[in-house]
């Protein structure tokens, strides 16, 4: 009996997200991922007296 109405239960969940589909419902949409926090390190001072071409694009 309880199998039954298990199925009975799964047979109107998916009626029920076959109808909702047709006007563009998705039950299972993803979710939005949390924004990515990265630390950057500050380059070191370089001294007043040296005399820099182009900026290291890296530290």
């Amino acid at each position: 009996m309880q199998m039954l109405l298990e199925m009975l239960a799964g047979l109107i969940a998916m009626l029920a997200a076959a109808a909702l589909s047709q006007f563009g419902v998705d039950l299972h949409a993803p979710r939005h991922s949390e924004r990515e926090i990265q630390r950057v390190q500050d380059c070191e001072d370089t001294p007043a007296s040296t005399i820099v071409v182009a900026a290291p694009s890296d530290c």
